[in-house]
């Protein structure tokens, strides 16, 4: 009896391992994927699991390409040593994305000189040869004042900041270190609330529910300062700290049903989650034709396994639109 008794609580444990989705990565992304997860679990009355942890993208690729994880959250492309790593594991993967981010620049209310700022300001500011050298405000533009500045920023480990430092300082992984990382993004938030000269930078949604606290920088690219809005996003003019974001599926793990069923919802739904949780939706037919890649089961990625710097939405739904990805 109790080895027909154990041999049917291994068959129930092994039924129950199979109902769960693991998720792991960007904390950017993590907000979407969360309200989609928890609504999905609900219509489907628990009797799927989803976890959503976070790791950054770096970490987030690391399991993925190990199969760890089902599926990646990513405030960027899959890189090229990431697609290496998934090809030497025989991970095949579908790209899909979810929404457009505006990667915001921060400082204190009280800051009154930089709430407008230009690339070359904020990379002589970031920029690894600062580092020991420039630590004033005054130092950047003159017409500032002789205080010290204390930067916060994403993780070295995650997506933002290899978006960040391509993006301003021309280079990615490319930051003087002497700043104030985390992967929590609500860190970075109150660390520049809680100091009169900090300045920080973080994801959109972040910005929106602390937009009491903290304000976010016009961003000058040559044209004037832009602050991030959805119209500027929309139109591609918040440049060059829009982003499209993404989550990536195992290939292998679309043969679950339940994995099939999540992406489905995630894609039915994201237009309504994606502006709740304080994000830019792509058009009602990218989602459409993301769900028609997946059901291909249509591997790769149209990135080429280098960033998206600069790309404006319409950019991203011609190029996710192509008929052949970019395979590894």
């Amino acid at each position: 009896m109790s080895i027909l008794l154990s041999g049917l609580i291994n068959i129930i444990n092994a039924a129950y391992a199979q109902s769960i989705i693991k998720i792991d990565g960007s904390s950017t992304v993590y907000p979407i994927t969360k309200a989609v997860a928890d609504k999905f679990q609900i219509a489907k009355k628990n009797t799927i699991k989803v976890t959503v942890n976070i790791s950054g993208s770096g970490g987030g690729f690391k399991k993925f390409c190990r199969g760890e994880i089902d599926i990646v959250n990513a405030s960027r492309p899959i890189l090229k040593n990431e697609i290496k790593d998934c090809k030497n594991s025989r991970v095949q993967f579908v790209e899909i994305p979810v929404a457009f981010d505006a990667l915001t620049v921060a400082v204190h209310p009280e800051n009154t000189w930089s709430t407008t700022m230009t690339v070359a300001e904020l990379k002589k500011m970031w920029e690894p040869a600062a580092q020991g050298k420039i630590s004033k405000w005054n130092q950047i533009n003159p017409a500032w004042p002789d205080e010290s500045f204390k930067l916060y920023g994403a993780d070295t480990d995650s997506g933002t900041f290899d978006y960040f430092t391509e993006a301003i300082v021309g280079k990615i992984k490319s930051s003087r270190d002497d700043f104030t990382e985390s992967e929590n993004d609500n860190v970075l938030v109150e660390g520049v609330a809680s100091n009169k000269n900090g300045l920080g930078f973080f994801g959109f949604a972040y910005y929106i529910e602390d937009q009491t606290k903290v304000t976010a920088v016009a961003i000058n690219n040559g044209k004037g300062g832009v602050l991030p809005s959805v119209e500027t996003v929309e139109n591609g003019n918040y440049q060059p700290l829009s982003r499209p974001i993404f989550i990536y599926v195992n290939a292998k793990a679309t043969e679950k049903p339940e994995i099939k069923e999540l992406v489905e919802f995630y894609m039915k739904n994201a237009i309504l989650l994606v502006k709740e949780a304080g994000f830019f939706p792509l058009p009602p037919r990218a989602y459409i034709t993301m769900m028609e890649h997946f059901n291909k089961k249509r591997v790769g990625t149209v990135f080429n396994g280098v960033s998206a710097v600069g790309l404006t939405i319409d950019e991203l739904v011609r190029r996710e639109g192509r008929l052949e990805y970019d395979n590894y």
